[in-house]
């Protein structure tokens, strides 16, 4: 074997987490004292929604938190990034605090830390505050002033226990979609240079907010922000091909704001790149010395959000043009291709140009998912795409990007912006007549993924013509054919003639997980699978799936879990009972017209 490192390990204190953002998610748009923001105005136009559908009540979350973060807990992850909603912080934007709405984030903060989860907090991911947008919005040049307050207001009440801060979410999306094609939140159609400039007080809000964030934290901050942009991979390995994806990655457009380098550049280097000067001409924004000063304060982190990378190769002129997808190349429901390349040249491009540690802020993909006849949901495809991506990622890594961190997007399928419910991201399934939640198939590969730190990928890794190793091919049909006896390391050393040690060290070596930690993983995915089934005894389930007891069987369920099996069984229980709505109900389901 090569004696070089794991191929597959991620970095020491590697952050894995999960993204959501306020507005998707909370529901409880008029709770309390929150104010208006300007998704909630939008949505008032059945039109603009698909079906109509609106974010009044989401995932519930903001109800539900705890639920969600008990999720969380089962799936083990080690960093959520959320959202902070302005207006319900501030429900006019500017002046009166809201306590309601500092004591919600207060109490999810205080429940993620409990649970031993980090909370990584953005300050802005689209709602902004109705009340300021009849201000004028982003055109006012006092908006950076306005965030500078919000900042404050957020970094007063949580930064005693909270340290990851991010300011902008995609700034190409909410002024690209919002305010230049209309098609998102507050569905204005602006001209390039009021685009330009709102974008420019966007890049101002952020330099602000950095400032705020370091004067004010009160334990040492760690400050970045998670743009959007395109990333290019290349059709071939050619030299040709590479410089094409890199060149399309950071080139701009004049008829577009989708770009990575006019916003990455100023915000790291201070001055908007030439060539987007050129493209936009007098479109552009003027910029004075102090603002570029202002914007390009240092960060700590470049937070990508990548979900696909279109191919280009380099034509014969010298230019990046696009490479069709092949024929039944896979696509996501949103027909994004699902090449996992995104996550590796994507990386190595962001390291290369800004220098700054990479964290993977946003990445998933839109599924067909439904419950299965046996009450799960068997998101295969989002389990390889999971896989493949974290892979690429660590090409990435062994290449010489910086990478330390990788956040699934999303925790839960979520109002997917203007789409509705249409398109669903989550590791946990939200039926959102019930709003009853399920960890998807892909929740569980990303525990097992997370568990190892990354380590149980390798048995993904080998080329199909490498032989599986006898002992370790042997071991998986022993577990497989023998799951309800109770047997360990020793016993299957025994039937092969081998020596424990050296089964268990070629079993790792194979597949990147001990043999003790597969078999305990083997045998409660068949206690999962059992337990779907309202009806069945867990003293059955455990002498089916092999545990010495009941009482062992429901301490290891619960470990690894975060539940008891009956707990488990009873959400089952709970759907069987409820699949049929009384009429008199209907009109109550605020879905109903859905």
């Amino acid at each position: 074997m090569n004696s070089s490192p794991p191929p597959t390990l991620f970095p020491e204190k590697f952050a894995w987490g999960v993204s959501t953002s306020s507005y998707q998610i909370e529901g409880a748009w008029d709770e309390a004292d929150k104010g208006l923001s300007v998704w909630d105005h939008f949505c008032e136009s059945e039109k603009r929604m698909w079906r109509g559908q609106t974010g009044e009540i989401a995932c519930d979350h903001y109800h539900r938190y705890k639920e969600d973060i008990g999720y969380m807990a089962q799936i083990g992850v080690k960093a959520y990034r959320f959202s902070l909603s302005w207006p319900r912080l501030i429900p006019n934007g500017v002046g009166k605090v809201s306590k309601a709405g500092v004591r919600f984030y207060n109490a999810l903060i205080n429940e993620l830390l409990a649970n031993d989860i980090e909370p990584w907090i953005t300050l802005f991911h689209w709602d902004y505050p109705y009340e300021l947008f009849r201000r004028g919005g982003w055109l006012n040049s006092d908006s950076p002033k306005w965030f500078e307050e919000y900042t404050r207001v957020a970094v007063d009440h949580f930064s005693d226990r909270v340290s990851k801060w991010m300011t902008i979410n995609e700034p190409q999306c909410f002024l690209g979609l919002g305010h230049f094609d209309g098609l998102h939140a507050p569905g204005l159609k602006l001209s390039m240079r009021d685009c330009l400039l709102a974008g420019h007080h966007t890049l101002l809000s952020h330099g602000r907010a950095v400032a705020t964030i370091r004067e004010r934290a009160k334990i040492k901050p760690t400050i970045g922000w998670s743009p959007s942009g395109s990333v290019y991979r290349p059709a071939t390995n050619s030299l040709n091909d590479v410089n094409a994806a890199r060149e399309a990655t950071f080139a701009i457009y004049p008829d577009s704001l989708w770009n990575t380098s006019w916003w990455a550049d100023m915000v790291i280097e201070g001055n908007y790149p030439e060539e987007g000067l050129k493209a936009y001409g007098k479109s552009a924004p003027d910029t004075c010395e102090s603002d570029r000063k202002l914007i390009s304060q240092p960060i700590d982190f470049y937070g990508c959000n990548i979900f696909q990378a279109p191919s280009v190769r380099m034509s014969e002129d010298g230019l990046p043009v696009g490479v069709e997808l092949e024929p039944g190349e896979p696509i996501s429901m949103y027909e994004w291709t699902l090449n996992p390349d995104a996550l590796y040249w994507g990386p190595r491009f962001f390291y290369e140009r800004y220098g700054l540690p990479i964290v993977i802020t946003e990445n998933g993909c839109s599924l067909l998912d439904q419950v299965s006849l046996d009450g799960a949901i068997h998101d295969v495809n989002r389990k390889d795409f999971l896989i493949r991506n974290l892979l690429a990622l660590r090409r990435a890594i062994d290449d010489g990007a910086d990478v330390q961190g990788y956040f699934h997007w999303s925790l839960l399928d979520n109002l997917e912006w203007q789409q509705g419910y249409k398109h669903r991201y989550g590791l946990v399934f939200v039926d959102f007549k019930t709003l009853d939640r399920t960890l998807k198939d892909s929740a569980f590969a990303y525990q097992e993924i997370i568990t190892t730190n990354g380590e149980c990928l390798r048995k993904y890794t080998h080329s199909q013509e490498e032989q599986v190793p006898y002992v370790v091919k042997e071991a998986q049909r022993y577990i497989e054919n023998n799951i309800s006896e109770t047997f360990n390391v020793k016993t299957i050393a025994a039937h092969l003639n081998c020596h424990p040690d050296f089964l268990s060290r070629r079993f790792k070596e194979y597949t990147g997980m001990s043999l003790s930690a597969h078999i305990r993983r083997v045998r409660l995915e068949c206690a999962r699978n059992m337990l779907r089934d309202p009806n069945i005894l867990i003293g059955n389930v455990s002498d089916s799936c092999g545990f010495s007891d009941r009482i062992h069987f429901s301490k290891v369920f619960r470990k690894e879990m975060g539940m008891t099996p009956g707990r488990f069984q009873r959400q089952f229980r709970t759907r069987e009972s409820s699949n049929d709505i009384p009429a008199a109900e209907i009109s109550k389901n605020p879905r109903a017209r859905d």
